[in-house]
């Protein structure tokens, strides 16, 4: 979005000011059922207004409100231990005047590649107290990917876990860089484990190239900075409210960055707290990753909540299974990835007193919802968002329950629509793109020439999709995902939910490719649920390929059934879960 296309977005008139008062007024009522706003001394008052009036709604602004109120509620749970609200006040102060120390000042670019720990939320909240930039490194992008956003970017100081060191070239110098996370920080684990760590594929691939960046005596670690920072070191007392931008997923090519907005009221946390029911001093875990929207957003909303943040480097199912058995959180946010893998492993009458688990970021598949309602009960909400819009639409559990494949509604102070090719709203059951508009719209792609439609400040998401009769939102899939078979208009999202909804598959992608006969038609990549993809006999392959036409032709139009079928032992997908089409083996 760029200068002419911000001047598409209306002037508010009266009329829609006074009604954005009332939706205001109207907006408290989740924060106080959630607890966010409630009766405080006059002491913590002073120390939250003081907060709120440096640093606003921003994830500083939030810690500083918790610390005022809380200061010695447990405020992360990590690999490292834990920590109270007060000891990571006091400690993301000291970062930000270590940082204003050394030359960082508003409008310079923070870089940080890290998993969910600690340093993650501590480098946040020094960035909001300097009126800097952040840009949020994508953990599974490859090297080349890595440098290029480096380089695009323009970072003038990099927070980066020592894992991923390989992923900058040798002799790395752009920039001066801070290891937020030592390879022995893990608490419990011995150093061995860490190691293992740097199994994944994108650091794997880099070490083998022989060309990556080993550690520099110049590069002190986050434990030295805050170490030797001197105390009562001034810092700007109104910073201005930067932007942090986070990178599109990248599936293919190099990620864009998206200038996502600082929340300037407590709108955002309410508008996803009006659907989500989430509550005050609760432990959450987080195990979605941080550098993205949604894993991005449970932090804002787990320090409005001054809840414990619970968070694990590295997702593993088992790990995870045992964190919740220990720590039972309110309220487990993931991707539906993990979620599917984490639900392989959940023992039989497993209680975990979760009262919330929360998914985004890609597409649910039916049997997960089902198999989580059968272990964890109705505690099911799913967010339909994006990047660049946030969110869009969340499906509650009795959504879910009525259509396992629903987005379900808008939440509080959203408006979406479903519009045809002209821009005009169509009816119930027809299928068109989908324009979202609420309070945390980005502000444009930090590339130049890459914007997203907007139509009456309503920003296109990408997608195609249709309300029911009963105005519950239904995704059909991406645009640019939709083929032409056969002269049919065909949308792989419809076909691979049937899939993924048999008994014999654990999970499944559908795309299109091109064909002789039909221009193009659909292919489906198979994890078969019982067996490796080499163990497969022809007959058996046979045998599903005829069942799953069979599914999908009881569901869908002829059209929509698979030409193709290719079995895996995994999908190949990126570190937030969402599948990379370009690595999938062609027919």
């Amino acid at each position: 979005m760029n200068a002419a296309a911000a001047a598409q977005l209306p002037k508010p008139s009266l009329t829609e000011q006074i009604g954005t008062a009332g939706t205001l007024l109207k907006g408290t009522l989740p924060l106080f059922k959630s607890g966010v706003l409630g009766s405080m001394g006059p002491v913590a008052a002073g120390k939250a207004l003081k907060g709120i009036i440096q640093w606003s709604f921003l994830p500083a602004g939030l810690l500083a409100i918790g610390a005022a109120r809380d200061p010695y509620h447990t405020a992360i749970i990590d690999d490292a231990g834990s920590m109270t609200y007060q000891e990571l006040h006091e400690q993301s102060t000291a970062l930000a005047q270590a940082l204003f120390r050394t030359g960082v000042r508003e409008r310079d670019r923070i870089g940080v590649l890290c998993r969910n720990h600690r340093g993650f939320i501590l480098t946040l909240c020094a960035h909001g107290r300097l009126g800097t930039d952040i840009v949020l490194f994508n953990t599974g992008a490859s090297a080349k990917q890595t440098q290029a956003v480096l380089q695009e970017q323009k970072i003038d100081i990099l927070f980066i876990d020592e894992e991923f060191l390989p992923l900058l070239p040798k002799d790395f110098d752009a920039c001066p860089v801070v290891v937020a996370w030592e390879n022995g920080d893990t608490l419990g684990l011995t150093r061995e484990a860490e190691e293992a760590l740097k199994k994944a594929s994108n650091v794997r691939d880099a070490i083998n190239s022989g060309d990556y960046a080993t550690r520099s005596e110049d590069w002190p670690s986050l434990h030295e900075v805050l170490s030797t920072t001197p105390e009562n070191l001034s810092i700007p007392a109104r910073p201005r409210q930067g932007s942090t931008i986070i990178l599109t997923s990248g599936t293919t090519g190099t990620p864009k960055g998206a200038r996502r907005p600082e929340p300037k009221t407590y709108m955002p946390a309410s508008s996803i707290m009006s659907r989500i029911p989430m509550r005050h001093h609760r432990p959450s875990f987080l195990s979605a990753p941080m550098f993205h929207t949604w894993g991005f957003a449970q932090i804002q909303l787990a320090l409005a909540l001054r809840n414990t943040m619970i968070m694990q480097r590295r997702f593993s199912p088992e790990a995870a299974v045992k964190l919740i058995e220990k720590n039972r959180p309110y309220t487990i946010a993931m991707v539906p990835t993990m979620l599917r893998r984490m639900l392989e492993v959940v023992p039989e009458n497993f209680n975990s007193g979760t009262k919330i688990i929360a998914t985004s970021g890609e597409a649910l598949p039916p049997k997960v919802v089902r198999e989580t309602q059968e272990k964890f009960g109705d505690v099911l909400y799913n967010l339909y968002g994006s990047t660049e819009v946030s969110w869009a639409s969340i499906a509650t559990p009795e959504d879910l329950r009525k259509h396992i494949n629903t987005a379900g509604k808008p939440p509080m102070a959203t408006t979406l629509k479903v519009l045809d090719d002209n821009g005009n709203e169509l009816p119930n059951g027809e299928i068109g793109r989908i324009f979202v508009k609420n309070d945390m719209l980005f502000e444009g792609y930090t590339r130049p020439g890459s914007d997203k439609e907007i139509i009456d400040g309503m920003v296109a998401t990408g997608d195609l999709g249709y309300y029911n009769d009963e105005g519950l939102l239904f995704i059909s899939g991406r645009s640019d995902d939709m083929i032409v078979s056969g002269g049919e208009n065909v949308f792989p999202q419809e076909t691979e939910d049937v899939i993924n909804s048999m008994d014999c598959v654990a999970e499944s992608a559908v795309r299109g490719v091109d064909d002789p006969e039909f221009g193009q038609a659909l292919c489906a990549w198979v994890v078969p649920e019982d067996k490796s993809a080499a163990e497969l006999t022809d007959e058996e392959k046979a045998e599903f390929e005829e069942k799953a036409k069979t599914e999908v032709k009881a569901h869908l139009a002829r059209h929509s059934v698979p030409r193709y079928f290719v079995y895996l032992d995994k999908l190949p997908r990126n570190a937030v879960g969402k599948v990379v089409p370009r690595e999938l083996p062609q027919p």
